[in-house]
């Protein structure tokens, strides 16, 4: 089992991401660790941000995209991400993780 506070790597913070994070069944998007799973993801998301109760939780891989820069080839990292919707309250990230 992974701990609570290493599971959550960042939260994505783009437009399109903060977008649903409005009003009642808000939206989060987090950059995770690759092994984490839904339960780990649920568990850290009510434990460091406390009066928050996470309604469902999706996970999707991304692979790495491969970059040509002045004729050397190169790849992006993977990537793990976790749609996080809550049932009540919210996040607030001015505190930061």
């Amino acid at each position: 089992m992974i701990s609570e506070y290493d599971c959550l790597i960042a939260p994505v913070m783009t437009e399109k991401a903060m977008k649903g994070g409005e009003g009642g069944n808000a939206l989060y998007i987090f950059t995770v660790l690759p092994e984490a799973t839904k339960l780990d993801v649920t568990r850290a998301v009510e434990k460091v941000f406390s009066g928050v109760k996470v309604a469902s939780v999706n996970i999707l891989n991304r692979n790495g995209k491969k970059k040509s820069f002045r004729g050397k080839r190169g790849e992006t990292k993977p990537r793990k991400l976790a749609f996080v919707r809550l049932s009540e309250g919210s996040i607030n990230f001015e505190g930061g993780i």
